[in-house]
């Protein structure tokens, strides 16, 4: 189905449904939960161990086939953690495994599909151990593309991004591009620029939300619950 049959207020009812499921259901099995999040499909959303810190603002956006899954399993009793800063979006499939610690600081990006995690999980000889972990440290602004891979051990710099399908197994510095198998800087970027952030999109909260409203009903104007109900089940090729 091309186009969104459904009237406001129904969609309306499903994104605060998503909301109360957060509320219910993830919030009371995280550490810490910022205001202001928004997750789509929460209900393929996986929690595991912890603590998991989120920050404000996080987006995290799940489907049912690239469920994201947050699991924190430690070598050592009281350590593992996963802390996430402020205005993160995470896409459907990612996967963050934590043994030891792993940061995500504010405005971070991952895109479907990447795998960020501290521990080896076996061992090259003793294949039954945990294997060795080292923590994990995302700066600021880091954009991890589509499938890539952040190996244990690795901090990677503000602002940097790394390239999709990259495995990161040695740390990469601030204002920086890097790609490949193993992950190496390509490109270096201007520091001197102004970056825009998530934290420019969500500077004005009630503004934003005021602006996505219209749109929404701008874009489901003239829907009515029977016209929906009408396509669901008979849809039709659209001209």
């Amino acid at each position: 189905m091309r186009k969104d049959y459904r009237p406001y207020v129904l969609k309306k009812g499903w994104l605060k449904f998503q909301k109360f499921y957060t509320h219910h259901f993830l919030e009371p099995q995280l550490q810490s939960l910022g205001k202001g999040f928004a997750f789509m499909g929460p209900w393929h959303v996986e929690l595991f161990g912890g603590p998991i810190h989120i920050g404000r603002f996080a987006t995290v956006i799940a489907t049912p086939d690239k469920k994201v899954r947050l699991s924190v399993w430690p070598e050592m009793a009281d350590q593992g953690a996963i802390r996430i800063g402020d205005y993160t979006l995470i896409c459907p499939g990612v996967r963050i495994s934590a043994a030891k610690e792993i940061v995500i600081e504010d405005n971070c990006m991952l895109a479907s599909g990447a795998y960020v995690t501290d521990s080896d999980w076996h061992g090259i000889y003793d294949r039954i151990s945990m294997g060795r972990a080292e923590p994990v440290h995302l700066g600021k602004n880091v954009w991890v593309g589509d499938s890539a891979i952040i190996c244990k051990g690795v901090t990677i710099g503000d602002n940097s991004i790394i390239g999709a399908g990259a495995i990161v197994v040695s740390s990469i510095p601030a204002n920086c591009v890097a790609v490949g198998n193993p992950a190496r800087v390509v490109k270096e970027l201007d520091p001197t620029e102004t970056f825009t952030t998530r934290a420019h999109f969500y500077a004005d909260p009630a503004r934003l939300a005021r602006e996505f409203m219209l749109w929404e009903q701008a874009v489901l104007k003239g829907n009515t619950f029977f016209g929906w109900l009408r396509h669901l089940i008979c849809p039709r090729r659209e001209g």
